[in-house]
């Protein structure tokens, strides 16, 4: 059969706007955020879009904790991924644009100081050590693997870590540093696949980021166990952070849920709900490389969730903390 130009045409532009249709037809769930929480949060949002048979479609970004927290509380998302709490500026960002929140774990997270694999020197790191090579009185003057230890080799170190709006980075260092700021001259991604890659090309590197990545890329990678005050060192493990030896960089990591979008939008509050399953948060977060809460810790979140508890029960950065206790807290 001959067809006309103008009936293809045609033919082709009902076929275009159809699939338009088709995509926004479907209901959207609008994520950003850490780069962290983003395996966990990628891959609920494949299954539940299974789930959903086509009907909701969930958008997972990667702005960093920080840079997901301002998009989210100028009301551009509907859920924040964060690798740590919620600042006071940016709870304040989110009242002067009438954003509530709710805070809710999601996960527990050991986060994992690596090197080369072929690093044949570092058996294990102090927390000391580690604040000696990362504090801000380190830029320019820390520069070789001797000055953080003397017995180990005069080699130049080369430091990469997440950047300044990563929760990763501000989580470390406040657990290793005790302050609000790092030395300056390193490699800095919100990348930890640049990050993996970095370390994984130089024998000299040392880097920190999530579990999951190390998990990831174990072949690429050594991970060095960590001694805090004078303890035995642990190695960064899923159980290491379950039974809360693997200290003080165990953490636990959140997603932020505007209620106002899961108030108004069913899409929304379905995804949640499905995110927070016990069945489902202890089978997908295993499955890349996280710790699942105990299973009291996602029915106290849902319920939470289901209640529209909003605010934060953190008062200022914390280390250390149980995941129950924090459910049991009142939000502010």
């Amino acid at each position: 059969m001959n067809f006309t130009k103008p009936f293809i045409m045609t033919a082709i532009a009902l076929t275009v706007t159809a699939s338009l249709s088709t995509v926004s037809a479907r209901e959207l769930v609008k994520v950003d955020g850490s780069s962290t929480v983003f395996p966990i949060t990628e891959a609920m949002a494949e299954e539940f879009q299974k789930a959903e048979r086509g009907k909701t479609m969930v958008v997972v970004g990667i702005s960093g904790t920080g840079g997901g927290f301002k998009k989210f509380c100028r009301g551009e998302t509907h859920i924040s991924d964060a690798s740590r709490p919620i600042k006071e500026s940016e709870a304040k960002l989110c009242r002067e644009n009438r954003i509530d929140y709710i805070e809710l774990p999601v996960a527990l997270d050991a986060l994992t100081v690596v090197v080369h694999p072929k690093n044949d020197w570092v058996d294990h790191l102090t927390v000391e050590e580690l604040k000696k090579a990362w504090e801000p009185a380190a830029q320019g003057k820390v520069t070789n693997w001797n000055q953080i230890r003397s017995s180990f080799p005069d080699r130049p170190l080369k430091l990469f870590g997440p950047g300044t709006d990563s929760g990763t980075y501000d989580y470390f260092v406040e657990a290793v540093i005790k302050g609000k700021s790092s030395r300056g001259d390193f490699t800095a991604s919100e990348d930890d696949n640049v990050l993996v890659q970095g370390v994984a090309n130089d024998i000299n590197a040392m880097g920190f980021f999530g579990l999951a990545y190390y998990e990831e890329n174990k072949g690429k990678l050594k991970a060095v166990p960590i001694s805090w005050k004078g303890g035995t060192p642990v190695g960064p493990s899923v159980e290491n952070a379950k039974n809360a030896t693997y200290q003080p960089l165990s953490r636990p990591i959140f997603v932020y849920v505007n209620k106002g979008a899961a108030d108004k939008k069913p899409h929304v509050q379905r995804f949640m709900e499905f995110y927070l399953n016990n069945e489902h948060a202890q089978t997908l977060v295993r499955e890349v490389g996280y710790v699942p809460l105990p299973a009291k810790a996602y029915d106290m979140a849902l319920d939470k969730f289901t209640k529209r508890l909003t605010g934060t029960v953190f008062h200022g950065a914390e280390v250390g903390v149980g995941i129950e206790d924090l459910l049991a807290r009142a939000p502010r």
